[in-house]
């Protein structure tokens, strides 16, 4: 690889992460309430945008063409959602994580099941960020093993959250998504241009569709069941997640919240337009049969774009800090939880800043390591599978009981809400991974058994509560 590329690469890194180490120094309390608009927008796009949404999304739309969009289009309506309904009444709770206010509203044993359950979730989209930075790796240097290229990703990852808490992945995030917005629009132009236009494009594509019988246009051509799950799964999954919670909670007013939920839904969809068009391409211009799919955003940076040299570099570097961040702040998210939701459940040992701030990046570093432990073993490497299967999880646990405390507060019983945690991810997993259960839904996601049936649950427990309070104000 030319030199210019390093250097390229090496531009991207040390800006961004010398941004994160000085947005440190500047906040030493990453956890403040003073972040404006821009801040909320970097902290939701920051970790919402990363290798999943670029490196995931062309490796899904070499296979399937359209429907790889779900990411990102799922994943502005929920920032839309957030934005106009969830935003105030999320707030007015008081409370710094979902967990907690799911604790503070269900008792410990719903809030201490939600914590587990819910950082399980995080945690599964963790390792597709950490396949899709070595993804980057592996195409700078193709000889390096696996596991060497996921502890290189984690180590950035823990560099980069560390210094900066909530605040430095808002500043970082600014940046990250400027610079990787300009990477991956100039790729989707690069495309239309090699292939004259967009017209031409359309007949290449209608070239192979009509060899494959894929339709590659169709935003479910992967079947409706499983497409739609994959959107609803990122829907319900961003509104059930602490790291971008905390960016809406961690904002100075409603107002900077709101705007910063608003500008975050119009950004983040045509990110993944970008990268449906280099996986589309790409397909056209490699054998599908021999070609490794998820380096098909990476591939054609270094190698088929004809960038100059030192371009492709800052866009690889771009492409690498993108999943660094988006791993990073779901370590972040994760670490708050079991710090505030678990461990100070449990002692008091640990309740002064300074021991709280040292036991949340011990628990970022411990998160990074399993994760790049299951990178590298034999989970498999189809990035988005990981992030949709996230989302879902993290939807079944606690959407259900979230919608209700909003707007149903003190009107559920902790029994049916505890019950309502458990039941969800459980039925998701089972439906998800037992083959006679997955053929019960002939091709639709297991989100769909499981949220129904954690809604059906909280539902009940509505009206036996109902007809308690009836029964009680008649005597």
């Amino acid at each position: 690889m030319n030199n210019l590329t390093y250097v390229g690469i090496a531009i991207s890194v040390i800006l961004i992460a010398g941004l994160a180490i000085f947005s440190g120094t500047r906040s030493k309390e990453g956890d403040s309430h003073g972040n404006g608009a821009a801040i909320v927008a970097g902290v939701i796009m920051g970790t919402l945008v990363g290798g999943s949404s670029t490196v995931g999304t062309a490796q899904l739309a070499y296979n399937y063409g359209m429907s790889a969009w779900w990411f990102t289009l799922g994943g502005g309506i929920a920032c839309l959602i957030l934005g106009l309904l969830y935003l105030k009444p999320m707030r007015r709770q008081n409370l710094p994580t979902l967990v907690g206010m799911v604790g503070h509203e269900y008792g410990s044993s719903a809030g201490l099941a939600a914590s587990i359950l819910n950082s399980v979730g995080t945690f599964i989209n963790i390792i597709s960020q950490l396949l899709a930075a070595s993804a980057v790796i592996l195409v700078i240097w193709p000889t390096m093993s696996t596991l060497i290229t996921v502890i290189i990703a984690a180590v950035f990852m823990a560099l980069y959250v560390i210094f900066g808490g909530t605040k430095g992945a808002g500043m970082v995030g600014d940046l990250k998504l400027l610079l990787l917005y300009v990477s991956m629009v100039a790729c989707g132009a690069i495309v239309l241009n090699k292939t004259g236009g967009v017209g031409n494009f359309l007949d290449m594509v209608r070239g192979f569709q009509a060899e494959t019988g894929t339709h590659y246009f169709s935003l479910i051509s992967r079947g409706a069941g499983k497409d739609l799950g994959a959107c609803l799964s990122l829907i319900f999954g961003v509104l059930t997640t602490q790291t971008y919670a905390q960016g809406i909670l961690t904002a100075k007013s409603d107002a900077a919240a709101r705007k910063g939920a608003l500008i975050s839904a119009v950004l983040i969809p045509p990110i993944g337009v970008c990268g449906i068009l280099v996986g589309l391409y790409m397909r056209s211009v490699t054998d599908p049969a021999t070609f490794v799919a998820k380096t098909a955003l990476t591939e054609f940076t270094l190698t088929y774009s004809g960038m100059p040299k030192l371009l492709a570099g800052v866009v690889l570097g771009t492409l690498f800090i993108a999943s660094v961040g988006t791993g990073a702040g779901l370590a972040l998210g994760i670490s708050n939880v079991i710090y505030r939701d678990i461990i100070k459940r449990f002692t008091t040992r640990f309740d002064s800043p300074v021991q709280g701030s040292v036991i949340s990046k011990l628990l970022i570093v411990a998160v990074l390591a399993v994760g790049c432990v299951l990178s590298s073993g034999s989970l498999g490497d189809t990035i988005l599978n990981f992030a949709f299967m996230s989302m879902g999880l993290r939807g079944a646990t606690i959407f259900a009981p979230l919608c209700f405390l909003l707007w149903a507060k003190g009107r559920v019983g902790k029994h049916w809400a505890q019950a309502a945690i458990i039941v969800g991810p459980i039925i998701v997993l089972l439906f998800g991974t037992v083959p006679p259960l997955q053929g019960l839904l002939h091709g639709w996601d297991s989100l769909f058994p499981g949220i129904i049936a954690a809604l059906l649950i909280m539902w009940i427990g509505f009206l036996r509560g109902k007809r308690s309070r009836q029964t009680i104000s008649t005597k």
